[in-house]
């Protein structure tokens, strides 16, 4: 398929990832489809990673980077120029397809703008619609010509609305390995290695740390009243977020050697840790997937907790992913009101101090881990090769 009116040799490509785990995915889906189409353009929205893997990128992925109906409703006047220019601007260049990676509040308004002017339109990540609104499935088919799913129990669900959808696997679950290694984690990190270590993730968005960051610090304390060898590494996703945490970090009452601010690397240190303390989110996946025992604290804005318990928009007891793709619940969640200092400490210590507990879920994590481990950039590049063939290729 083709939309251009000018014949080409080579095909162009829309792709538009709105956050850090989409530019990941945007990043390794442009090299797979670069050894499939060495003379392929490829624009959008994105990140470090789409640029290095060769996207220009028209606005940058923290453009877009808004938690929480609250939160998009003040953001909302600036989005919908730079949802109109931009759309403008990529119909003008002419592509072959487009491509929405995750954000789905913003990426399917513009999904279903290019599929009414017939070209093909891709959905990447299929929003969490087995957790919460249900009813976003019909929006889905009217936006995306085809979804392509992180998770294996997604496509069945898609099909009973009749959605074209197909699971391709989750990148994360290819670039960790099945055995980590602790120790060369902790050498690599400079860390003790026969002590305690808590990895602590409180958000990759400002919002998110400004509301977790205290209570996690205050938890940690608690922790380490109790274990005073406990260490602590505290990965910062951003510059922003490193500069936030640092000045949170220098009124904490734990010893300024025990605590270990660093720039990203928190796959290194969910390895390292013999727990993790995080928010809610793909950061939950990775630990899992870092084989990591972890507790889960989230809040959101009370004003949209408030409309999701009002509307009944969530659909499941379960927020972790590691929870809900077990079926079962693995590691503790506390959401919200029960996300207290005394809570979250509890459920730390209920691991640190009970290492059978953490022994026995290693064989969950690894099952879950080689349900997830299917190539997912290369399958994912097949589907957009299979709109892609009747491009023909320089000679």
């Amino acid at each position: 398929m083709q939309s251009s009116a000018t014949p080409r040799s080579y095909p162009r490509i829309v792709l538009i990832a709105g956050e850090t785990s989409g530019d990941m995915l945007g990043a390794g889906l442009i090299q797979a489809l670069r050894e499939r189409f060495p003379h392929a353009e490829f624009v959008g929205i994105g990140g470090d990673a789409m640029r290095k893997a060769g996207c220009q990128t028209w606005h940058d992925a923290s453009e877009l980077s808004i938690m929480g109906l609250a939160e998009v409703i003040g953001h909302l006047p600036r989005l919908l120029k730079l949802r109109k220019e931009f759309r403008k601007r990529a119909l003008e260049w002419e592509p072959d397809v487009v491509i929405g990676i995750d954000s789905p509040d913003f990426n399917l308004s513009i999904e279903r703008w290019f599929k009414r002017r017939g070209i093909y339109t891709i959905h990447y990540v299929s929003p969490s619609v087995w957790a919460w609104r249900e009813n976003r499935i019909d929006k889905i088919r009217a936006c995306a010509d085809e979804v392509l799913c992180l998770f294996p129990m997604e496509p069945a669900l898609y099909a009973e609305h009749r959605v074209n959808a197909r699971f391709v696997g989750h990148p994360v679950a290819d670039a960790i390995p099945l055995e980590p290694n602790h120790l060369a984690a902790r050498a690599e990190l400079k860390l003790p290695e026969n002590v305690p270590i808590l990895a602590m993730l409180p958000g990759s968005r400002r919002s998110e740390i400004e509301r977790l960051s205290q209570v996690f610090l205050d938890a940690a304390w608690r922790v380490y009243e109790k274990l005073p060898d406990l260490h602590v590494v505290i990965p910062a996703a951003n510059t922003d977020c490193y500069e936030y945490l640092s000045k949170a970090l220098s009124s904490s009452l734990l010893p300024k050697s025990n605590l270990h601010l660093i720039q990203g690397q928190s796959r290194t240190a969910m390895i390292a840790a013999d727990v993790a303390l995080l928010a809610s989110g793909t950061a939950t996946l990775e630990a899992m997937l870092c084989k990591c025992p972890m507790v889960v604290g989230y809040r959101i804005s009370p004003l949209t907790y408030s409309l999701v318990k009002t509307l009944h928009l969530v659909k499941t007891n379960r927020y972790a992913l590691p929870n809900i793709l077990a079926g079962q619940s693995l590691v503790p969640e506390l959401i919200q009101s029960d996300c207290t200092a005394d809570r979250l400490s509890a459920e730390i210590l209920n691991w640190l101090c009970d290492p059978q507990r953490a022994m026995a879920l290693q064989p969950i994590y690894r099952k879950l881990h080689m349900s997830l481990r299917q190539d997912a950039s290369e399958r994912a590049a097949d589907a957009v090769a299979a709109i892609l063939e009747p491009v023909p290729l320089p000679t």
